[in-house]
């Protein structure tokens, strides 16, 4: 792990306040338990700690956060409701929704997304379960920073050359560190090194995304109706129980193709979108010589489950040089080593491009290993699988 001190040639590029965070919910237990974990933290601070959504929205012009996690259900004024207002008041204003594993709860989330949230989280059922209390800090503490970290760039981007720097904490983790300035990042992502596309017409689409997944996968789907009509489509989120049921339901009615979550034993045919169901990796697997869906309840994988690379390495024995696997928009490198060994068996990767994703971490882990022949902007993904799936090599 690198690390840059601060005065340090290395360290002038990172040079920023901790990002401020407000945390409104109505659980004393879990304001508590939040604010502890933001204030351990080195690159992040907790700007307020607040009760109810009517709380947020009268305070913010003088909290002036960077980040607001956002619990649905409170008194005087729910997280859905306070939303647009926040939103209203601060435009760049990153918002976690925090819920707990309902339906009704999963629903409000992707509601909120549409709206302008930028991500949500599951809240354990009890805090009292170390293993689950362990994820919740660790998924919470990396959103906070990615995303606030992304609407930090913009705001570093844009300020004059002459702004005073603020200094930086005396030591600073590879995770912490400020990111290239936008033109460096624009450099760099068009130097980098792609391959041709495999020679093999593909047979099978995958997909991997996290953070930001929903809205891309709802767009991607809706202008890939030609590939689905004809090759199946597998896709991992990183997504909980009873949001991926839900998203599946999103995913049919954007694609208006059959979507569901896989089943263990299932046969995969063309026509269809399988998701993996929340809390198992979704690997594929031949029986009677035909591919199915095969479900593991394995540990979890780059930290999640159910994760990419599992379905990205298990489908090259069934259809080796055959697939075209895309990883769009999430935090961390899930989808890198599964895509490393697509391309090691003939098939191909596109990535999404960094200027439209969410958070680039995952393709851009797989963009900067070189296993990608395209890295592009999302609008731009559908019509070109369109025609590498009618026989466009190019």
């Amino acid at each position: 792990m690198s690390v840059a001190l601060a005065g340090s040639p290395a360290a002038s590029s990172t040079q920023y306040e901790p990002l401020r965070v407000m945390i409104v919910d109505d659980s004393v237990v879990i304001r508590g338990l939040i604010s502890r974990w933001i204030e351990a933290e080195p690159d992040m601070t907790v700007a307020a700690s607040l009760r109810t959504g009517l709380d947020a929205v009268n305070q913010i012009d003088r909290i002036r956060p960077d980040v607001a996690v956002l619990d649905i259900e409170m008194p005087e004024l729910d997280g859905i409701s306070a939303l647009p207002k926040l939103l209203a008041k601060k435009r760049d204003l990153i918002i976690i929704m925090a819920s707990t594993l309902t339906r009704r709860n999963a629903e409000i989330s992707f509601k909120a997304l549409s709206l302008g949230a930028s991500d949500y989280i599951p809240k354990p059922e009890t805090t009292r379960e170390p293993h689950a209390a362990d994820i919740f800090k660790h998924d919470l503490l990396q959103k906070i920073r990615h995303l606030g970290g992304k609407v930090r760039r913009r705001v570093t981007a844009l300020a004059p050359a002459h702004a005073t720097a603020v200094a930086a904490p005396t030591v600073l983790r590879e995770s912490v560190a400020a990111p290239a300035p936008a033109a460096q990042t624009v450099a760099s992502q068009a130097a980098l090194v792609k391959r041709s596309f495999g020679p093999t017409a593909p047979r099978v689409l995958l997909i991997g995304s996290s953070t930001g997944g929903p809205q891309a996968l709802m767009a991607l789907v809706a202008d890939i109706g030609p590939v689905i009509d004809r090759y199946p489509v597998l896709i991992t989120q990183h997504m909980p129980p009873t949001f991926t049921t839900i998203l599946a339901e999103h995913l049919m009615r954007a694609s208006r193709h059959p979507a569901h979550e896989g089943v263990d034993g299932e046969a995969i045919k063309p026509g269809r979108i399988y998701l993996a169901p929340g809390g198992r990796h979704m690997r594929v697997a031949k029986q009677g010589g035909n591919p199915v869906i095969a479900l593991d309840d394995g540990p979890p994988v780059n930290f999640c489950k159910p994760a990419v690379d599992p379905l990205f390495t298990s489908a090259i024995d069934v259809w080796q040089s055959g697939i075209l696997a895309v990883v769009l928009t999430g935090m961390g490198s899930d989808g890198m080593r599964g895509g490393k060994d697509i391309v090691a068996a003939g098939g191909s990767v596109i990535a999404q491009d960094e200027a439209s994703s969410v958070v680039w971490g995952m393709p851009g882990a797989a963009a900067n290993a070189g296993i990608c022949a395209a890295v592009l902007p999302l609008n731009q993904i559908g019509p070109k699988l369109v025609r590498l799936f009618s026989g466009d090599r190019s």
